[in-house]
């Protein structure tokens, strides 16, 4: 059997949001005892919580909600790129030694380990990137930190031209134990005909 690496990090009440965003939270409607065969359990969370998705309606309004986006973006050869240490954004030179032959699916790990508390030091994409991908064929890109933009940002430049460029985004990736080099990524968001993102249960394929 081929290898899998599951890039998604754990989803529980110790998950950390986006500072003001919904945290997890879980509350059971039903458990297991007489009258009652199973456990049944309601959750609450933002749909940007852990491995995630966005949507272009995220950062456009009238722009389509996840549940209407293709699937084809989130599966299929990507290419995991190291540009550990790059500083605050990841520019086209943190890539340059790996865009041979570049897969239209691109991971960026830029942790030495995935956070497990929120901070806003954290690496994003350098707008210019962003573009200079999308014109190498590149149709999803992935980090492993907690956005594509910086936290302070208002503008969301590399949101935008994702938006520009019909680019998928994968945000809060788990790329800790993946070496670089290519993969079968598969990373489905749910149909959530109304949502501004949705969670994935993001994986990496060993290809043959």
């Amino acid at each position: 059997m081929p290898r899998l690496w599951d890039i998604s990090p754990a989803l529980n009440p110790a998950t950390p949001p986006f500072p003001g965003d919904q945290t997890y939270e879980q509350r059971w409607t039903a458990r297991i005892g007489p009258g009652c065969p199973v456990n049944l359990s309601a959750l609450t969370l933002s749909p940007h919580l852990g491995a995630h998705a966005d949507a272009p309606l995220h950062y456009a309004d009238g722009a389509p909600a996840i549940g209407a986006v293709g699937l084809e973006p989130y599966l299929g050869p990507c290419r995991v790129i190291y540009a550990i240490g790059c500083g605050p954004l990841v520019r086209i030179e943190h890539l340059a030694h790996a865009v041979r032959d570049l897969p239209p699916r691109v991971l960026v790990r830029t942790c030495e380990r995935a956070p497990t508390a929120w901070s806003d030091d954290f690496a994003a994409y350098a707008p210019e990137t962003i573009a200079w991908l999308a014109a190498q064929g590149v149709r999803l890109v992935g980090i492993d930190s907690q956005s594509v933009d910086p936290a302070t940002s208002k503008t969301l430049d590399s949101h935008r031209l994702l938006l520009e460029h019909d680019l998928r985004v994968l945000e809060n990736l788990v790329l800790d134990e993946v070496p670089e080099g290519d993969y079968e990524l598969i990373a489905l968001p749910l149909k959530l005909t109304l949502a501004c993102a949705s969670p994935v249960r993001a994986i990496l394929r060993e290809l043959p």
